[in-house]
């Protein structure tokens, strides 16, 4: 029998049994490990655990398959790499991503994000406190021209999400594309029309995967680009944004910003992101909803029966060098 470690104590019964072939063992990554981690040759990684998760690794000796739960698989690499070193694995290693997976929960919370800053709902929440009633005019989101950068699964979905809210959406990915819906939607561009593209932005929306490429995109020439009272969305990665420059538009009061990622992270008690004016900020918990643990459970039944087929895996993002 092949042996998988899957995260969650009742994952095999939500996921209607593991495909023919396979055994599975349940590890949520905390506390011992169980005793067949020499024998696991797929990991499925616990979800938003830390570092803890990646203890038992070096002695996957059979390890063939790491799967996220997360989309973003940056902080995997490092560890990914290491076994192919000198006393590596003699086998390669792919690691998934869980692509999709959060795509819902994601968008939810960035069309959330814009909808709370522009209309005040943060200077609501704090007036209410002290029992003040904090009225004015306030920027709709309707009217606006939104940008998403990283038009990708999430930043598609966070397209769907705005139909009805009568905005113009202009997209934007690592690589320019016209499709048969150009016609009608306009193209996707590359980041080379950034420069062009930024002035025009009422809401300007961050999907990208943590990349060289992308971390520190949003640096102080992207951000002085960016025409006054403009809203910065980040649901990607806090080191795509130089907190440093960010600071400096949102203190000045040109820009706003609404995260749910920062850089540092968690942001610590003091950072002057806290009382930075003009911003929101909550932690990180885009894909953490009630709609993650359904779609992760009907990812990974069709996950598992590929290994067990001998199929192509989806998402597959990487693979170690074998020893």
């Amino acid at each position: 029998m092949t042996l998988v470690w899957l995260p969650y104590a009742d994952a095999v019964d939500r996921m209607g049994g593991v495909p023919p072939g396979l055994d599975a063992d349940i590890w949520d990554g905390v506390g011992p490990w169980p005793e067949s981690v020499r024998d696991v040759e797929l990991y499925v990684v616990p979800y938003m655990v830390g570092e803890s998760v990646f203890g038992p690794l070096p002695q996957m000796r059979r390890l063939r398959v790491i799967q996220t739960l997360t989309a973003g698989y940056e902080g995997v690499l490092p560890h990914l790499e290491a076994l192919g070193g000198p006393a590596g694995l003699a086998q390669p290693v792919d690691l998934c991503n869980a692509k999709g997976v959060h795509d819902a929960s994601t968008s939810e919370l960035a069309v959330g994000l814009m909808l709370a800053s522009l209309r005040g709902l943060d200077d609501f929440a704090r007036a209410a406190v002290d029992g003040r009633w904090l009225s004015g005019r306030r920027r709709a989101l309707a009217d606006s021209r939104v940008l998403i950068i990283g038009y990708g699964s999430v930043g598609a979905a966070v397209e769907r999400r705005l139909a009805g809210f009568e905005v113009e959406v202009v997209r934007v990915a690592r690589t320019p594309r016209v499709g048969p819906q150009s016609a009608s939607r306009g193209p996707v561009h590359g980041y080379a029309d950034l420069p062009q593209l930024l002035p025009t932005a009422d809401v300007v929306v961050l999907c990208v995967p943590l990349t060289d490429e992308t971390t520190g995109l949003v640096d102080a020439p992207f951000l002085a680009r960016m025409h006054d009272g403009a809203l910065l969305v980040n649901v990607s990665r806090g080191p795509v944004v130089d907190t440093s420059a960010l600071l400096a538009e949102l203190t000045a009061g040109r820009l706003r910003a609404a995260l749910d990622v920062t850089d540092p992270e968690p942001l610590p008690p003091g950072h002057p992101l806290w009382s930075a004016p003009g911003v929101l900020i909550s932690p990180h918990v885009g894909g953490d909803t009630s709609a993650f643990l359904p779609r992760a459970f009907t990812y990974l039944a069709d996950q598992l029966d590929r290994f067990a087929t001998g199929r192509p895996l989806l998402n597959v993002v990487a693979r170690s060098r074998a020893s």
